[in-house]
């Protein structure tokens, strides 16, 4: 069982600064962290290990060579090994770019790794909140999908996910190979140990470039293959102000917020 886990390094957004000229994040002197959503992908791709040791994880990112942080920490937690996409002319990519240039890397893994049963993406990258390169990925490779997963547990030769939707929970199955992004589940991801730690900082982790994807066409990567352009980024302006109520009875506090509002005739 060959599980592949898509994984992005992102700003800490409890610290994202804008150039109000630029429009652009400023990333200097802000950390950054594994996108959180792929976080859980990693963790509901170990707990399929956990249940299945003969499993195997990797994990992929496509970003500068600072994103080899983002890999070791992954490393350290419970993936097997790591690539990084990463070359100049992939700057500037939008979501369709990022899933076609994942897709051909994808490919060019499994000629080392063998094929992959599964592909766990993050429901969305919290810098972007697009919720589509996992769904892009699946259409590129021609895979089913499933989003907004909250567990997943392989059976036989199919996977069973439970899913959030808008009316509950939905309980869906798919025969592999398929695509799964996860949303926040109930329960949190492990934390790596100091063995795994020390083995992620000195593993070696491959550069995949453009010039190893030969059936990647450029006019679909980086700015040229991006339809979609940013025309502004900002962050919204922190409120201020407000009333706490604090009585000693849900009830009170909703009689007292009944009486604020109609004196302020609000209602």
């Amino acid at each position: 069982m060959n599980i592949l886990v898509c994984v992005k390094q992102v700003p800490d957004t409890t610290e994202i600064k804008i150039d109000p000229v630029k429009n652009t994040l400023i990333r200097e002197g802000v950390p950054s962290i594994v996108n959180p959503f792929d976080g859980y992908a990693l963790e509901a791709a170990a707990r399929i290990k956990d249940a299945n040791p003969d499993t195997k994880i990797i994990v992929l990112s496509m970003g500068p060579e600072q994103a080899k942080n983002a890999l070791k920490e992954c490393l350290s937690i419970a993936a097997d090994s790591a690539y990084l996409v990463t070359d100049r002319a992939f700057g500037g990519s939008d979501t369709l770019a990022t899933s076609y240039i994942l897709s051909e890397a994808i490919k060019k893994i499994e000629e080392t790794e063998g094929a992959f049963d599964l592909i766990f993406c993050g429901k969305q990258a919290i810098d972007g909140d697009t919720a589509q390169v996992g769904p892009e990925i699946a259409e590129h490779l021609g895979y089913s999908q499933i989003t907004y997963a909250l567990e997943a547990e392989l059976v036989g030769d199919r996977i069973n996910v439970k899913k959030e939707a808008e009316e509950g929970i939905q309980m869906i199955a798919s025969t592999l190979p398929c695509v799964v992004t996860y949303t926040k589940p109930s329960w949190d991801p492990r934390h790596p140990t100091i063995k795994r730690k020390m083995a992620a900082n000195k593993a070696e982790i491959p550069n995949i470039t453009a010039a190893d994807l030969p059936s990647l066409n450029l006019e679909h990567a980086g700015l040229k293959g991006s339809p979609t352009k940013v025309k502004k980024t900002f962050v919204p302006p922190r409120k201020s102000g407000g009333v706490k109520i604090e009585e000693e009875s849900g009830a009170d506090a909703a009689k007292k917020l009944f009486s604020l509002m109609s004196d302020a005739g609000i209602i």
